[in-house]
């Protein structure tokens, strides 16, 4: 996927200064940030996969988290400078001229390299949220590509050079809550709030209906990175329960409790 989308973006700047258009440049800043994005977010893997030292006892997982803040603004910059080129070129056209066969040549180019991609993505599928995200990636290149096409053929059929800057605003307008999502999520990561989904409540009723357990306090659930919940608590115990199960057992439990409840695989507790 790397591979063609970085061919495709040189095609495309290629097609944007050649036929003067917007809209082959916004899907080709599309196609930047995807790719910049696959690249950051291999490198943050490989991070995250190298052994914590004595004071990273976290290891460094929490690389792929701060790749993902440096992606979403990258994206908002370029939506940003997409919205304000397009609204200046629908305000003011000047003199541009967009050729519209080169246009619909560089667009049709994108459009099948994304088809590709999307189509080797779908048959290798496994399951994984890293492969249904980049999936997702490649889609909204496909509508880029589409939308920058079907700039082309109305500016062919009409001469209304203004379509050009029309897609470009519509494929920033597709960036946007896209980028705004992932820097909220990664935010929500970065500022330890709890996952979403995980309902602590939930938690708190669960673990203190467990037989022996008196009270439930200093709870927190937090995120390492994604897919990496992560929880702690205080759990208070009658003296009988302790007797029965001894501490290491009573741990056993507790832990296989928010593991099959609540898929937290990553939980400290306090007896």
């Amino acid at each position: 996927m790397l591979a063609i989308t970085a061919v495709v973006l040189v095609v495309e700047l290629v097609g944007a200064y050649l036929a003067s258009s917007l809209a082959l440049l916004a899907d080709a800043g599309h196609l930047a940030t995807d790719a910049a994005a696959v690249v950051l977010a291999l490198g943050a893997s490989y991070v995250a996969a190298m052994p914590g030292g004595p004071r990273s006892t976290f290891g460094y997982h929490r690389a792929e988290i701060l790749a993902a803040v440096a992606n979403a603004v990258v994206l908002l910059v370029v939506c940003g400078y997409l919205a304000w080129a397009g609204i200046n070129r629908l305000r003011s056209p000047g003199d541009v001229e967009v050729e519209a066969g080169l246009l619909i040549a560089f667009a049709a180019v994108g459009l099948l390299a994304n088809a590709v991609s999307l189509v080797l993505l779908r048959r290798s599928d496994t399951g994984s949220l890293n492969l249904r995200g980049a999936a997702l990636e490649v889609t909204a290149d496909l509508v880029g590509s589409a939308l920058a096409l079907g700039a082309g053929v109305v500016i062919a059929l009409t001469g209304w050079v203004q379509a050009d800057a029309v897609a470009s605003l519509l494929i920033a307008l597709m960036i946007l809550p896209r980028s705004w999502s992932l820097l909220k999520e990664s935010s929500a990561v970065l500022l330890e709030i709890a996952p979403v989904g995980l309902d602590l409540d939930d938690v708190r009723r669960h673990v203190a209906a467990m037989p022996g357990v008196i009270e439930v306090h200093d709870l927190h659930a937090w995120t390492i990175t994604s897919g990496i919940p992560s929880l702690s608590a205080h759990v208070t115990v009658t003296d009988q329960a302790l007797a029965e199960h001894g501490v290491g057992g009573i741990l056993d439990r507790l832990c296989d409790c928010v593991a099959t409840h609540f898929d937290v695989r990553h939980a400290t507790f306090q007896v």
